[in-house]
């Protein structure tokens, strides 16, 4: 059986910046209720180039993926991917545990390379 998700690539849809999580949630509930099985997020704290300017606004992931807990109920929440370099370890296991806890064990966890240079200077990982 073929599954669908959504990735939420930006926040940046056209809205002001008060408007910004009501309309995330909006296309994250959109989603569930078309059938889709998952709705994930970048974990970037700033945006990438090829998707907007680095100061378009960026959500933190897991917050936002806790709220989005509240607001889902079916769909599968998580990231594209976690930044291995972002958060200590036992740190991420707490996060994700805490979340899969508020979402009734719909977390899932995708580590990756964390290889966007810019946020590792500006925020003092490298």
């Amino acid at each position: 059986m073929t599954t669908y998700g959504l990735q939420i690539p930006n926040f940046t849809y056209g809205v002001p910046d008060e408007a910004m999580f009501d309309e995330v949630v909006a296309r994250a509930t959109a989603a569930e209720e078309s059938g889709y099985s998952s709705v994930w997020v970048m974990d970037h704290f700033y945006q990438l180039p090829a998707l907007g300017g680095e100061s378009n606004p960026m959500l933190e992931a897991y917050t936002l993926l806790g709220a989005l807990a509240v607001a889902t109920s079916r769909v599968q929440l998580g990231t594209l991917v976690t930044g291995v370099t972002y958060r200590n370890p036992a740190m991420l296991a707490k996060i994700i545990t805490t979340l899969d806890v508020i979402s009734k064990g719909r977390a899932v966890l995708g580590i990756g390379a964390a290889w966007h240079d810019i946020e590792h200077e500006a925020l003092g990982f490298a």
